[in-house]
């Protein structure tokens, strides 16, 4: 049994930077023909040409996921000009902060529609060809903030609950069919979307040591996770060596939820 992913095609949301940058990378180290997507076009397309100069095979698709259309399109492309799909990284989001009482409709709207309805249907495009095959595996990159409570980010944990269990259900329902769904949920990670959350009151001592007044216990390990520890887990599952694992969330926070 190997971890390798020699000549498997892997479609990766989020690509263009922080824990999907790392997954791509990964991904491709580890032979697979990595597609990254995101709405950033520019960054994607930066991120593909540092897979490729380093002998990397890597293509770069500007999508929003939150445009149906537009992954279906995508998904189809794929198909058709670089190969059948085999495994499918969820690792676009977004995020937005701040008490439940000031969130406008707006910013749930797209906390939703981008974190969970992003899940959806980027999984729901790959999962009849996956399906026919019978062969295929669909990874999402969930939250430790979706099993624990998080004060000023109900509107994100909420989206990533959704998407978790949403991916769980579907590893059910695609199960008999060999289609593999589980989610690696992260906790504090040094990404530019953790940084943008730091204030002078509020920094990485604080994330790491805990903050009684946020109600946050802070991580045992001592230290942040660095998207390549997201990376190493997902590329776990995404490998033969997880044949046997699927609907399960992977908890990787050095211990900051003290999941059972």
């Amino acid at each position: 049994m190997s971890d390798r992913l020699d000549g498997r095609v892997a479609i990766v949301t989020g690509a263009a930077r922080g824990i999907g940058a790392a997954v791509a990378a990964r991904l491709a180290e580890l032979g697979a023909v990595v597609v990254a997507a995101d709405r950033d076009a520019a960054g994607v397309s930066r991120m593909v040409e540092h897979l490729r100069a380093g002998g990397d095979r890597a293509y770069a698709y500007p999508l929003d996921v939150r445009d149906t259309a537009a992954v279906e399109a995508t998904v189809s492309t794929v198909e058709l000009d670089i190969g059948p799909i085999a495994i499918l990284v969820n690792a676009a989001g977004i995020l937005r902060t701040g008490p439940l009482t000031a969130l406008t409709d707006a910013d749930w709207a797209e906390l939703v529609d981008t974190n969970a309805g992003g899940v959806l249907r980027m999984s729901r495009a790959v999962a009849g060809p996956m399906r026919s095959r019978r062969h295929g595996c669909i990874l999402t990159v969930g939250s430790n903030a979706a099993g624990v409570p998080r004060a000023d980010m109900a509107a994100y944990a909420a989206a990533k609950a959704a998407a978790t269990h949403l991916t769980r259900c579907l590893g059910l329902e695609l199960a008999r069919d060999g289609v593999r769904c589980n989610v690696v949920a992260p906790g504090s990670t040094n990404t530019a979307m953790l940084r943008s959350m730091l204030t002078e009151e509020y920094g990485l001592d604080d994330v790491i040591g805990g903050s009684p007044d946020r109600f946050k216990l802070g991580i045992p390990l001592g230290r942040l996770a660095q998207p390549g520890d997201i990376a190493d887990a997902v590329a776990f599952l995404a490998s033969d060596r997880a044949r046997h694992i699927t609907m399960q969330q992977l908890y990787v926070d050095g211990g900051a939820s003290l999941q059972p």
